[in-house]
């Protein structure tokens, strides 16, 4: 397949793309890899995982932060259920990609951020402190029950 056809195939039909380059990287045919393309894809898988990370942080510190902070008794069930589904699924993007604990770390402030405008939106009688209430501990974050202190 000449590389017109291939990046053709690419952006008309996407899974057979796809079936057609791993059919080729089994087969070591280099010479015929969409190699644009094919770097763009595994880019993207990289971002997409750390979007992930990141939505789910997120949701998971409002969740941490609402069950901490907001008293509604009514609430504390359902929180705490979305505080487990969330660290769940940080537990599992964690579990294939185990650098990514270290990215965690790293978006941690701007994602605490992003929590505490999206729970004071929400609860804007109740008090969030503006320092990350938590300890900064991957670990932590992911098993600790803050609330039952």
């Amino acid at each position: 397949m000449s590389q017109t056809s291939v990046t053709t195939l690419y952006e008309e039909d996407f899974s057979l793309w796809v079936a057609d380059t791993v059919s080729k990287l089994k087969a070591r045919d280099n010479e015929n890899l969409d190699w644009e393309n094919l770097i763009e894809e595994v880019e993207s898988l990289g971002k997409s995982q750390r979007k992930a990370v990141r939505s789910f942080l997120v949701r998971l510190l409002e969740h941490l932060l609402k069950r901490c902070y907001v008293p509604m008794s009514d609430c504390y069930r359902g929180w705490e259920i979305e505080i487990r589904n969330f660290r769940q699924r940080l537990q599992i993007e964690l579990e294939d990609s185990p650098s990514l604990k270290s990215f965690v770390l790293e978006i941690l402030s701007k994602s605490y951020e992003m929590a505490l405008e999206n729970v004071r939106d929400s609860y804007p009688d109740v008090y969030f402190s503006d320092i990350f209430p938590f300890p900064i501990d991957v670990d932590a974050l992911l098993t600790n029950k803050f609330w039952e202190k």
